[in-house]
């Protein structure tokens, strides 16, 4: 079989956007994928052609239109992967919110007997044992009144979100049936992708914030986040001032920073360079802690 018969074409519809038309390469058992915009139809038929009359070879084609019709495809599936890893941290931090389901009151089967400062629902919060910073006993948590002995999820990091899943549902942490599929894909998405080493963004000793820049933190917060939380980190009531919550739990200002307040309106920065988080703490750091 020639090379020229291995190609195929497809015409796709993305939302959007115009249809696009894809070209699929079969060689050696490898199947390559290549999309071409409408303003491409011209080269797409010149292809065509030279494909069915002399049997070029595609590896042999070079077309320039590819790298940005790439562009569109990688951005994509970036933003729905951040979509689903901000989401996932909300259901770390507080899943029964996010999914509108009925507020646990017993205190969870797993919470050790050693841990009498926690009970009811939010023994119950994937955070209150694993901690913000993912390292549970060996973290933030190794110490206070959410200290429970529990390791963290740092070595799931690049797992397999089935294995993930499967813990999820086991009998210790009894998940199962609670959660869609889809909230469970979300969660295991953050556990195995979305995590960030704390230890590079904050010294665990001070708890300040590492390598960040105030002024353009400022500039960040002002933009997005003081309409709701006013320029003084105040707002809402009801709430600890910022500046106090930064210098006091920065894993968890940053957690909520990167992925959003669960059953709140709050953006979320998953999307964007982890230095931007960074520097939005570093000013928040500033802040009056009263």
């Amino acid at each position: 079989m020639t090379d020229s018969q291995n190609f195929g074409f497809l015409k796709l519809h993305m939302p959007g956007f115009s249809d696009n038309l894809m070209l699929t390469y079969s060689k050696n058992g490898i199947t390559f994928l290549y999309l071409f915009h409408p303003a491409s139809s011209g080269v797409v038929s010149q292809v065509v052609k030279d494909t069915l009359t002399r049997g070029i070879s595609m590896y042999r084609i070079t077309l320039k239109i590819l790298a940005v019709s790439f562009v569109f495809i990688t951005f994509n599936a970036y933003a729905e992967q951040a979509s689903s890893i901000a989401r996932g941290g909300q259901l770390f931090d507080k899943w029964f919110e996010v999914i509108d389901a009925p507020k646990p009151e017993n205190t969870h089967s797993a919470w050790p007997a050693s841990n009498t400062k926690k009970k009811g629902n939010v023994t119950h919060r994937c955070k209150s044992c694993h901690g913000w910073d993912l390292m549970g006993k060996d973290g933030a948590y190794a110490s206070g009144s959410y200290k429970t002995g529990i390791k963290g999820l740092r070595h799931l990091e690049g797992k397999s979100n089935d294995k993930v899943i499967a813990a999820m549902k086991d009998e210790t942490h009894g998940y199962a049936g609670k959660m869609s599929d889809q909230d469970f894909e979300d969660l295991a998405n953050f556990v195995t992708k979305g995590q960030v080493d704390m230890n590079k963004i904050i010294d665990r000793n001070t708890k300040l914030a590492i390598g960040g820049n105030a002024d353009k933190g400022a500039a960040y917060y002002n933009t997005v986040c003081a309409g709701c939380h006013d320029k003084n980190g105040k707002e809402p009531k009801g709430m600890p001032p910022l500046g106090k919550l930064s210098n006091k739990n920065p894993w968890e200002v940053v957690h909520k920073t990167l992925n959003g307040q669960p059953d709140e309106d709050m953006p979320a920065m998953r999307a964007f360079d982890l230095q931007v988080t960074v520097d939005i703490l570093t000013h928040l750091q500033t802040l009056p802690k009263e």
